[in-house]
Parts: structure tokens; C-alpha cells; sequence
């Protein structure tokens, strides 16, 4: 029996019903195949015991969450820290506050985190957590209740050198920082237990960045290395986050044209691309008002100007442009989505949110051979810098902007390099999601076998 078969067999017996964790592992198995068995001296049979192992989390801890409203009322919330792999490193990923925060989400993440933490070259293992609580429409005092009762649950299972969790979906500087206040009152001990806090207390410059930032720096690697660049390209990116502003920033710096971003009410299309004077105001609405992209629309003092357009309920695909970024969330992009953009010019296709791509759609790309970045090479930049934040509060000794983005760009380069270390071009192509899985595989097996051999 084919590995990929016997493990779907497994996760359908101890993990049934857990989709999205189904979906991140099959795609890893996609590509460890009976030739990179072979090269790492594995027969089917230790390679079926290995994934047994592998697939199993280490720990989930589920933990209930109380907290009051404004109106005096007890909530209550559902939250979890899936501590998948400490084989690398210290078990690292975000919290992530959403309404469809679940188990299986999170072991997903927690899972495609060990892969992409590996591609860093950074000591880190892979973890994720969070709650279906959901931050939107909340008052500050709220969030500030709930983040204060969720830390009262999680500080007994983290701490510098054990779980360092850091921000994700609806969970930005504000709400580490309540959290850490939390860490600080509970145990009195100021340590770099989370990362993306503000540089006045430990935090890294450059953490709201990252992402956005690293998506472009390997989007830029991977065209030079066919030949290409940035400059002149048309681009589409979703969200309207910290990734995918902050994208749309960089891109703009290697002169590029990005022509949307979105958010889950529909999308702004700018036929003339995204100025800077543009995306100052967006960031300022988003961050500080906290205004849905149809009011910025609305505010934009340029109102009339016809080259901003705004599209309600719908998502940027809808346009066409040679470079796709999707920043959003998960499963964002499907089949129809990606054989409607391939009929116009699309040379490559950097993921800047966690598996934004159904596995129909990375087909339909492969089948026109399109650069493909995986999200675990691609959306690596803000973890990188968690990892480093780890490493400044570790020597008390902050860096400044300029010292974190020269480090973020060698870290991109290093997982670029990394991502083909061990493929070939197929079709003038590098099939980097192949690569990606290939070289955090053999990593993340060569450490779990030193520490734990399988018998």
C-alpha cells in the first residue's frame, strides 16, 4: 500500500471528521515519494511507522474561557494550544481569534508550521492555538477581559524556552500586549514568552512587516531565478491585513503594480495601481479606525477620482494580472477561481495566508505551468522575525529597521535556496511546493530520528 493511502487510512480512523488537518497532510505526502524514501535509506514499512509517529501532536490542550461583556453577562469561549513538534526547536506559531477557530484548523496550522518553521533554518518547532472568540465589533474592554481570562488558562503550558506563541488572525500588537501584561501579573517573570510585541517592551521593529514584506522578497528570488523581475508586473492581492498591506508596500518599492486588495465585504480595485500616498491612508483607516474598505471608499479624499472602484461581495480574482497573492485566509482561492486567472497572462502565485489555495487549484497551476510559492516558503517572513525578536530578548539587546529587514531578506534568500536544494526544474519550472516539503522533510526526520529513532 502506497504511504499517502495507509496514512489517509490512519487519519480517518484517529483524526475522522478533521478536514483541513487531512487536507495539510496529504499534501505533504503528495511529495515524499518512493524515490525520496529511498534517497533517505527509508523502506515503506519504517516510513509508515515514522508518519504514525509524526502525524500525532505532541499535546492538544483544550481549555475553557470565561470573561464578562459590558453588560455584566458571563461569556463563555472554546480555546486550544495544539503543540504539534519541539524536535527543532521550541514549539512556535500564532493564536488566532475567529469564530471558525476549531481543533482541526489548528492542528493544520500547527502541522504546516513545523514545515515552514524548518525552512527558516531557525530553532523552532511547530505549534499553533486560539479561540473561537471572535474580536470583531467587541469593545476594547472587552477584548481586554477575554485576552486577560485566555492568558489566565495558557501561562501554565508556555514560557521561553518550552511554547512561544505569537499573533495571527485577530490577535495584532494590542492584543499580545494585553496578554503579556497577563504573563507579566500571573508570573512575574519578564521573559520573551510571546512574540509580536511592541518594541517598547521587547518586541521586534519590523514585526508588522514581515510577512507582508517576505512574501515579496521571495517572489522577487524566484523570478530572478527564472529570469524575471517585479518591476513593471501587475499584481492582485486579498486582505487588507498587516500581510497583505504590507505586501502591497514592498511590491510598490520594486515597482510593481498592485491593483486590489479586499477584505470580506468585497474588493477595491485600482485600475492605475496602489499609490503611496494610497496605502498610508489605507493602513492608518484599517489600523487606527478600523474601517471596512467601503468606507475608506467613501472618506478617500480623491472620491471621484474613477480609477478606484469598489466591488461589493466579491473577491480580486474576478480581474487579471500576471502576479496572484492571496493574504486572506485558507481555501480562498478554488478551481474556478484559478482557471478563470489563467486566462490571462499569470506568471507566478505567492501565498501570503496559511493554504489560501485548494488543492484543485494548485493542480490547475501546475497544468500551465505557473511558479507556484507555497505559504510555508512564502508567508515564512513573520515567524522569521518572531524568531528573532526570540533572539533579541534573549540578549537584551534590541535591533533596529534596517539590521531586521537585512536579516529577513537573507532568511528569504536562505529558504529560496532551500525550497530547490533538492529538485529540478520541471517544464522551465521549479516545482517549489515539492521543494519545500522535500528539504523540512528530510530536516525535520534526520532531528526527530537523532532524538527519538524509530525502531
Amino acid at each position: 500500500m502506497k504511504l499517502k493511502d495507509y496514512i489517509s487510512q490512519n487519519l480517518s480512523r484517529y483524526h475522522s471528521y478533521q478536514k483541513e488537518f487531512h487536507e495539510a497532510v496529504n499534501e505533504t505526502l503528495e511529495d515524499i515519494d518512493t524515490d525520496e524514501l529511498n534517497a533517505l535509506g527509508l523502506t515503506q514499512e519504517t516510513a509508515q511507522r515514522f508518519f504514525e509517529r509524526f502525524i500525532e501532536p505532541d499535546r492538544i490542550i483544550r481549555f475553557k474561557v470565561e470573561w464578562d461583556d459590558d453588560q455584566g453577562r458571563t461569556q463563555i469561549n472554546r480555546a486550544w494550544r495544539v503543540q504539534f513538534n519541539n524536535a527543532l526547536g521550541v514549539y512556535k506559531g500564532g493564536l488566532r481569534f475567529h469564530p471558525t477557530c476549531d481543533e482541526s484548523t489548528l492542528k493544520f496550522l500547527a502541522y504546516d508550521q513545523i514545515f515552514k518553521n524548518a525552512l527558516t533554518g531557525l530553532p523552532m518547532g511547530g505549534a499553533k492555538g486560539g479561540s473561537d472568540f471572535d474580536p470583531k465589533d467587541k469593545s476594547r474592554s472587552e477584548v481586554k477581559r477575554f485576552c486577560q481570562a485566555f492568558m489566565s488558562e495558557l501561562y501554565k503550558y508556555i514560557g521561553s524556552d518550552i511554547d512561544v506563541p505569537a499573533g495571527d488572525i485577530g490577535v495584532g500588537t494590542t492584543e499580545i500586549g494585553i496578554l503579556y501584561g497577563q504573563y507579566l501579573k500571573l508570573t512575574n517573570s519578564f521573559e520573551g514568552v510571546l512574540t509580536g510585541k511592541h518594541p517598547h517592551f521587547g518586541g521586534s521593529c519590523g514585526r508588522a512587516e514581515a510577512t507582508g514584506h517576505g512574501v515579496i522578497y521571495l517572489l522577487r528570488e524566484a523570478l530572478k531565478q527564472h529570469d524575471q523581475s517585479l518591476s513593471e508586473k501587475t499584481i492582485l492581492i486579498s486582505g487588507s491585513g498587516n500581510v497583505a498591506l504590507y505586501a502591497v508596500d514592498k511590491a510598490i518599492d520594486c515597482e510593481a503594480k498592485v491593483l486590489t486588495v479586499s477584505d470580506s465585504n468585497g474588493t477595491l480595485h485600482f485600475k492605475n495601481g496602489i499609490t503611496k500616498d494610497q496605502l498610508k491612508q489605507l493602513i492608518e483607516h484599517k489600523h487606527k479606525n478600523k474601517m471596512r474598505l467601503k468606507d475608506w471608499k467613501k472618506s478617500y479624499n480623491r472620491e471621484s477620482d474613477s480609477s478606484i472602484t469598489y466591488h461589493p461581495d466579491t473577491n480580486p480574482w474576478q480581474f487579471n494580472a500576471e502576479i496572484i497573492i492571496p493574504c486572506a485566509t485558507q481555501n480562498e482561492l478554488d478551481e474556478e477561481d484559478a482557471k478563470k486567472l489563467l486566462k490571462s497572462d499569470v506568471v507566478a502565485v505567492a501565498e501570503g495566508a496559511n493554504m489560501p489555495l485548494t488543492s484543485k487549484a494548485i493542480y490547475q497551476l501546475h497544468q500551465r505551468q505557473v511558479i507556484y510559492l507555497p505559504g510555508k516558503a512564502a508567508n515564512a517572513g513573520g515567524v522569521a522575525v518572531s524568531g528573532l525578536e526570540r533572539s533579541q530578548n534573549a540578549s537584551y539587546i534590541p535591533w533596529d529597521m534596517k539590521t531586521v529587514d537585512e536579516h529577513l531578506q537573507e532568511i528569504m534568500q536562505s529558504i529560496h535556496k532551500n525550497c530547490i536544494k533538492y529538485i529540478e526544474k520541471e517544464n522551465g519550472i521549479y516545482p517549489y511546493k515539492k521543494g519545500a516539503n522535500i528539504y523540512a522533510f528530510r530536516k525535520i526526520y534526520s532531528a526527530i530520528q537523532q532524538l527519538w529513532p524509530t525502531n
